[in-house]
């Protein structure tokens, strides 16, 4: 795995926080092998916060899965092209690509409150140190609008040009919001869900 592209994402988990929160609902339990385990086990499992709940088959279905996937790309200059025609960035591909994406509005990034100015100011720290640590910016990439206004006035958003970061990266709805580093030679690191500032912007969270 290329060096740089590890040290961004340590670098960008360095700033994030996880939140535990289970319905006491009547809900069948998996984990990230599709087998069937208690509430109590998944409960435990969960709260490593190694491994991320998503919802499984059925509405009452919870699933236990990695938060961590890297893969080979199979056409990076594809994806530059469509991107930078969607969003009209200029993409240099000999260095990492960071992406930001926001999958809409769920209970993990609209509970808990947070001045917005320490937002900006932690979205600033992030871009800062992706232009020293590796010379490039973040592309902020949205599924669904609802909820991204509180950024709206200091990130440059953009839609998901026919779901295809969806699509190559984020097949769930991760709660939060996720990223992924791409190495120029198409190597990827995705992270998944629960991607917030060190600091805890959201109530009930607790550092990685």
């Amino acid at each position: 795995m290329n060096k740089i592209l590890s040290i961004v994402v340590l670098m960008i988990l360095s700033f994030s926080c996880s939140s535990t929160k289970f319905e006491n609902s009547d809900f069948k339990y998996f984990d990230e092998n599709n087998i069937q385990i208690s509430k109590s086990k998944f409960n435990r499992i969960r709260s490593t916060n190694k491994l991320l709940d998503i919802p499984g088959d059925s509405s009452n279905h919870k699933k236990l899965t990695l938060r961590v996937k890297k893969e080979q790309l199979q056409d990076k200059s594809l994806l530059v092209t469509i991107l930078e025609n969607e969003t009209n960035i200029k993409i240099d591909s000999t260095k990492p690509i960071v992406i930001i994406y926001y999958p809409g509005k769920d209970p993990c990034n609209s509970s808990g409150t947070v001045n917005q100015e320490l937002r900006k100011f932690w979205f600033w720290e992030l871009e800062k140190g992706l232009e020293q640590i590796a010379e490039t910016k973040p592309i902020y990439i949205y599924k669904d609008h609802e909820g991204i206004e509180k950024s709206r006035g200091f990130l440059d958003w953009n839609k998901d040009p026919d779901n295809v970061i969806e699509k190559l990266f984020f097949k769930h709805h991760y709660p939060c919001s996720s990223f992924v580093v791409i190495s120029k030679d198409g190597e990827y690191i995705s992270r998944f869900g629960e991607f917030g500032k060190r600091t805890c912007l959201g109530n009930n969270r607790n550092d990685d």
